[in-house]
């Protein structure tokens, strides 16, 4: 994944309404009037929000007649989940020895007075 199409799939998905969208879409197809139901704003916001998934590439629209089902695309997300995976792993090292750090200091603390010889 190039760095641009990293940023438009971070971009999408920085906005709820969007990241509910691709929720929904997750168990299946919809229609554009399907996706809209459960939101309080019109279908040409809706559609505009479907136009930052579509560039991003994270939905497909097909047409079938009159219908043009949206689809999940899940390609980008799973470049973003490795992207992220990364830096996770990173994390985890970083606790880790924080853990064993702070096991030790906690073995020093726990010694009797009478060990320490200043």
């Amino acid at each position: 994944m190039t760095a641009d199409q990293l940023s438009l799939t971070f971009s999408a998905l920085a906005d709820p309404t969007r990241r509910a969208i691709l929720a929904r879409l997750a168990g299946g197809e919809a229609s554009v009037t399907e996706l809209a139901a459960p939101f309080t704003m019109t279908l040409p916001a809706i559609s505009k929000h479907l136009k930052v998934l579509e560039r991003a590439q994270l939905i497909s629209r097909g047409r079938d007649a009159q219908w043009r089902p949206c689809r999940l695309r899940a390609e980008p997300l799973q470049d973003a989940e490795e992207w992220i995976e990364r830096y996770r792993l990173l994390w985890e090292e970083r606790f880790d020895r924080l853990d064993d750090y702070l096991s030790e200091a906690q073995a020093r603390g726990a010694k009797s007075p009478e060990d320490h010889h200043d």
